[in-house]
């Protein structure tokens, strides 16, 4: 599955969005990911950067990190986590998606890729943090993605159980970006 990426290239504060181009045969080092095996094939692509970091992309590899969820999700979507929307333009293109709340913390992410889904009617993109955002009272979501790490890492573990266990009364079904991995990254396999 390509996905491709109607954010326009630009810059807010020590953010930005770029295109980029991986030539035939080059091996990609842009996720700076050690023993992932994830590489980029040749095509162009685009990624938010937060200052010399790149935070996310449209590259196989990180839509393939989301294809569980996205044939699974339907009705309500709650996402913890903007980036450049690559899984919100996927899940738009499903009817049975009914409406898509995204909590995202930083203002400049918001400002470059934002105003991209906001004319979508079923988006509402909220500035917030995850770990501290509530939901309307009452409200159930059908499916909630959580993807605020800048890497795959064992690291992260201790907050995607933290994000696990808050929204678990909102939901019957939550995945995190890359938990599977991360988790084995934790115990050493990496």
């Amino acid at each position: 599955m390509k996905i491709e990426i109607d954010v326009p290239d630009g810059v807010s504060g020590d953010w930005r969005v770029e295109t980029f181009i991986v030539k035939e045969r080059e091996l990609s080092q842009m996720l700076s990911l050690l023993k992932t095996g994830r590489g980029v094939p040749a095509g162009t692509y685009k990624r938010l950067m937060h200052n010399h970091d790149v935070v996310m992309s449209n590259t196989p590899d990180e839509i393939r990190d989301f294809l569980n969820f996205f044939y699974k999700a339907k009705g309500s979507i709650l996402i913890n986590g903007l980036g450049m929307g690559v899984l919100i333009k996927a899940l738009l293109t499903k009817p049975e998606v009914t409406d898509i709340t995204v909590i995202e913390l930083s203002s400049d992410v918001i400002k470059l890729s934002g105003p991209t889904y906001e004319k979508d009617p079923r988006v509402t993109i909220i500035q917030s943090d995850a770990f501290t955002w509530k939901p309307p009272k009452g409200k159930k979501y059908d499916a909630i993605w959580h993807d605020i790490w800048d890497y795959l890492c064992g690291d992260n573990i201790p907050e995607m159980d933290k994000l696990h266990r808050k929204y678990r009364s909102k939901t019957t079904y939550q995945e995190s970006w890359g938990r599977a991995f991360c988790k084995r990254a934790a115990r050493g396999y990496y």
